[in-house]
């Protein structure tokens, strides 16, 4: 006592002349991999402690740092600490010797730090050593033999060994399995034991039949999950006979034992003893540490193969140490069997220890960690503390206190104590603390425990969802298909889990279902149908927000969606306002140019409604005009008497848009001329200079016509006279009946036009045919169709007459041809008998009618078949045909 309060006397006086501040003691954590190289550098401890915080430049020269650790069992220190406070490794450490299998590796270190010759204090230094991935799975053995017997059914197993990895990392040492069998007979079964060791069994899927095959062989792989991936490979050979299937078993699975840190170490601690129901080799029983951890356990025990268990000679006694080993009993037979029971040792020791906090939280998330709600009132009970002191008398009075402005500690008697909320809690303002417990006993030098553990404050839902915006504007175009995406609405809200989890929807306060829009619940909005920005253009909505908590908050923002055009609706007249429109004009020479003016409308906007007018169909004499922007229609020229008359004018209208649309109508235009107007031939002779005298273009097409009718009918009046002499030759002679082929031409064609077939000669033509060629009386031995003359009770039409049209404009601006731009066409209906016909006194039927068209149809040759060689090849060619 007397040399404790010098000692105390003389550090109160060191401070009191040199200023120096009291430094509270604090642990420090260093981590180092294993496998490390010796001499590695771990930290400065100097640094760290903050010491240079509270020392000048001068004092911080004279302290000192003293290395306080016991050396371990060979002798010499695992780490190093300079005078300055470096920390040092003495050599390669190995994470598999040093620490307990799947806890957290480290070595405390303790550290005097000294001014001079003064005491400052005793630092705690921890060293975390991190396991790395250096070993693989390994099995017992590479290979193994089961044996099951033929008359297993299926779902039968066998227990296999597992592989063991001595790293004791958490993935370093987990293993994961796999069964390569190519004959599909076995899968492979994993099971947790109650020590958390996986147990293997091979089961069987299907039938044995030992005489079909007896022996399988099987792969099981096992790797761990380090980083890389190790593996380790088991071959297990499997024989159809019978095998060991029953294992050992202990009493218990855990025991629980406590022993003096006094006990010799020829006594034994415990003696295990377990049973197998098996005989012979199947039920002898040996024991063995499970391998996993029997490098830890054989440093510190030794193990009979009876079961007796013993303190090895350099058992390590530290304070308060707890041991738990695995032992494994393990049969005799083949394959060997086995099972495993846990064995926890206390030892108990009488020395001066340190106080022992042990914390208990009523939330825990980890061992050293807690959550508590934000929501928590002022003296919320977060977590229960013992203190546990073996220690008599003053060494095992403990007192504890905690320093914090968010959290207390309350003292329950008997070593116990509570941890409660001083002050209301924000987790949007902080979300995070970091409390210490620091516990000390009343003996001297009075022991002193720090305990550090982080409280996580969790969130409540007491922030309502806020937009970004007030409102959001999009735009998009009409007609888009279902689901076309429109755009994002997005909100913000701090709370966490379902307090921050938002969902959107669209406010209907006028139960409209007509709205054409769709909100998912993360604010994506699209079409839920095609929309027509005829009906509508503009949409005004309201979203609403609500977030996930319990209560649920909300918030609402406006959504304004502006529809663009599309070139979807064709234009229309509005005058005319039928198809076809009828039309009087009375025209007299004062009359104005302008005769109307075409009026159309369209729903689309912009562009789209940008509307040009064009003519598609006037008449040949290019009188009318109309203007493409304002619609007006009127004379493109002068009217004389002879334009008089009805016009059937067709019109267009197309908008701007893409793709252009348009619409058609027409209007029957009825000219009437007064008698003022001057005639055409004053017009004519005004523009002769530009044309070609119209009265000679007919005298040279009829002249043309002429000749090549006498030419046709010539040529055709030598064929016929082969064909008579080949029928009076032979036809005649054969079949009497029959008319001859000159017979024949000469009721055909009198002078050089046809006539009108009547009924018998139809019927004795065909069968005169029907005698040359039998197949058919209308096609050749050459099956070539005679398309040129086919007879009937009515006059053959000849090939049509070409019609003058006017030429369209190839960009569709529907101007007026010119005169020179001739089209013509062949429709079948152009040489029918038509009202124009009849006013020239043309009936169907009529002879006169026909002898017309031959005379004006100047433009087709006949096309003359060559003279027959023989009178099989005469037969071939009955009739002219006319090409172009």
């Amino acid at each position: 006592m007397m040399i404790a309060t010098m000692t105390m006397y003389t550090l109160m006086l060191f401070i009191a002349y040199t200023k120096l501040p009291v430094v509270i003691s604090a642990n420090i954590v260093y981590h180092i991999n294993e496998e490390e190289s010796p001499h590695a550098y771990i930290g400065d401890i100097a640094v760290d402690s903050n010491l240079s915080r509270s020392l000048t430049h001068q004092q911080h020269a004279l302290v000192t740092f003293t290395q306080l650790q016991r050396k371990v069992s060979s002798g010499s220190h695992l780490f190093n600490v300079t005078n300055t406070g470096k920390l040092y490794t003495t050599q390669t450490l190995d994470a598999e010797s040093l620490c307990i299998y799947m806890k957290e590796c480290f070595k405390i270190v303790k550290v005097a730090v000294r001014k001079a010759v003064i005491f400052i204090k005793i630092l705690t230094i921890k060293i975390i050593i991190e396991d790395i991935n250096d070993h693989q799975p390994q099995f017992p053995e590479d290979q193994i033999k089961l044996e099951f017997d033929e008359t297993e059914g299926k779902g039968s197993t066998k227990s296999i060994p597992n592989a063991v990895d001595k790293d004791i990392g958490l993935l370093n040492s987990n293993i994961t399995y796999k069964l390569k069998d190519k004959s599909k007979k076995f899968s492979l079964s994993t099971f947790k034991g109650f020590d958390g060791v996986n147990l293997l069994k091979i089961t069987l899927e299907g039938m044995l039949d030992r005489e079909l095959k007896d022996t399988y062989k099987l792969q099981l792989v096992a790797k761990d999950r380090g980083s890389p991936t190790k593996e380790g490979i088991l071959n297990i050979e499997i024989s159809v006979i019978d095998v060991n299937d029953n294992q050992p078993q202990f009493p218990q699975q855990i025991y629980n034992i406590s022993i003096s840190d006094t006990h010799h170490i020829s006594t034994p601690i415990f003696i295990l003893s377990a049973t197998d129901l098996d005989s012979g080799k199947n039920g002898d029983i040996t024991y063995n540490f499970y391998q996993r951890a029997s490098s830890y356990a054989e440093k510190n025990f030794k193990l009979t193969s009876n079961g007796e268990i013993f303190l090895n000679e350099n058992f390590y006694k530290d304070r308060g140490q707890i041991y738990k080993l695995y032992i494994q009993a393990m049969d005799r037979g083949r394959p060997p069997l086995s099972s495993t029971a846990m064995l926890i040792i206390n030892v108990i020791n009488n020395q001066n220890n340190a106080p022992n906090i042990n914390i208990d939280f009523v939330a825990p998330l980890t061992e050293t960690s807690t959550t508590i709600s934000e929501a928590s009132q002022i003296g919320s009970f977060i977590a229960y503390v013992m203190v546990i002191d073996t220690d008599s008398g003053p060494n095992g009075q403990i007192k504890c206190n905690i320093h914090h402005k968010m959290f207390r500690l309350s003292n329950m008697g008997s070593k116990e104590y509570k941890i409660l909320v001083k002050e209301p809690l924000d987790r949007e303002t902080i979300d995070h603390y970091v409390v210490s417990i620091v516990c000390h006993d009343m003996g001297s030098p009075p022991l002193k425990t720090k305990k550090q553990f982080s409280v996580k404050v969790t969130d409540v839902n007491d922030v309502e969802p806020h937009f970004t915006k007030e409102t959001f504007q999009f735009l998009t175009y009409e007609n888009q298909k279902v689901d076309f995406p429109i755009g994002f609405i997005n909100a913000t809200d701090p709370d966490l889990g379902d307090g921050g989890q938002l969902t959107y929807s669209i406010i209907n306060d006028n139960n409209n279902d007509n709205i054409p829009f769709q909100l998912t619940k993360y604010g994506f909005i699209s079409t839920s149908q095609p929309i027509d920005r005829e009906v509508k253009d503009i949409y005004n909505l309201q979203v609403l927000v609500k977030d996930n908590g319990t209560p649920s908050l909300n918030n609402t923002a406006n959504i304004l969606i502006e529809i663009l055009d599309k070139n979807d609706n064709a234009p229309y007249f509005i005058f005319p306002n039928n198809d076809p429109y009828n039309l009087d004009v009375h025209y007299h020479p004062h009359s104005k140019k302008d005769i109307t003016i075409l009026k159309a409308s369209d729903k689309d906007t912009g562009n789209n409604a940008f509307l040009t007018y064009g003519i598609l169909r006037s008449n040949d004499k290019n009188l009318f005009t109309v203007n493409s922007h304002t619609g007006v229609l009127s004379f493109s020229r002068t009217v004389y008497q002879n334009d008089a008359g009805t016009y059937e004018l067709q019109f267009i209208v197309k908008d701007g848009g893409t793709p252009v649309q348009s619409a058609t109508t027409a209007i029957i235009l009825t000219l009437f001329v007064s008698n003022d107007t001057s005639p055409m031939l004053n017009a004519i002779h005004s523009q002769s200079d530009n044309n070609l005298n119209m009265t000679w273009i007919i005298i040279i097409v009829a002249a043309a016509v002429i000749l090549s009718v006498a030419v046709v009918v010539s040529i055709t009046m030598c064929v016929f006279k082969c064909i008579n002499h080949f029928n009076n030759s032979s036809a005649e002679k054969d079949n009497p009946k029959f008319l001859s082929r000159t017979e024949m031409r000469q009721i055909l064609y009198q002078t050089n036009n046809p006539v009108a077939i009547t009924r018998n000669a139809e019927d004795i033509f065909a069968r005169n045919l029907q005698a040359i060629n039998p197949k058919s009386p209308y096609y050749t031995e050459t099956e070539q169709p005679i398309n040129e003359w086919k007879f009937s009770t009515t006059p053959r039409r000849l090939p049509p007459t070409p019609q003058i049209y006017n030429k369209q404009v190839s960009d569709g601006s529907c101007e007026q041809g010119d005169n020179n731009s001739i089209v013509t066409s062949n429709n079948l209906s152009d040489t029918l008998p038509s009202q124009k016909d009849r006013n020239r006194g043309w009936n169907e039927g009529d002879i006169s009618h026909q002898t017309s068209i031959i005379s004006e149809y100047s433009n087709y040759t006949p096309n003359i078949p060559p003279t027959p060689k023989s009178d099989h090849e005469q037969d071939t060619y009955l009739e002219p045909v006319y090409k172009k």
